[in-house]
């Protein structure tokens, strides 16, 4: 992908919001050597549509009522806390608390 990703902080997050398209996300993924296939990337758009619903990161136990996603396969796909590249992918901001 030869996308020109906008400025990012020092944990890989956009710097403006207003600045995220799907293209961009998907290279920022590319990027990070992070593969988003379907699912991830059906989980990404969730994550935008809670956003865009309450104006703040939902924490893992709403996202994943939100997303109908069992909270230890979401870990299991994402091998990390999975709010973070989920929220960063997204164009979304770092989330808050427990993740």
């Amino acid at each position: 992908m030869n996308i020109e990703i906008p400025e990012r902080d020092g944990d890989g997050y956009l710097l403006t919001m207003d600045e995220w398209t799907p293209e961009i996300g998907k290279a920022m993924a590319e990027a990070d050597d992070v593969e988003l296939d379907e699912v991830k990337w059906e989980q990404i758009m969730k994550a935008r549509e809670y956003y865009e619903d309450h104006a703040v990161v939902p924490p893992i136990r709403k996202f994943s009522k939100f997303a109908k996603t069992d909270q230890k396969e979401l870990f299991k796909m994402w091998k990390t806390g999975p709010m973070k590249p989920i929220t960063k992918y997204g164009g979304l901001p770092k989330p808050t608390g427990c993740v």
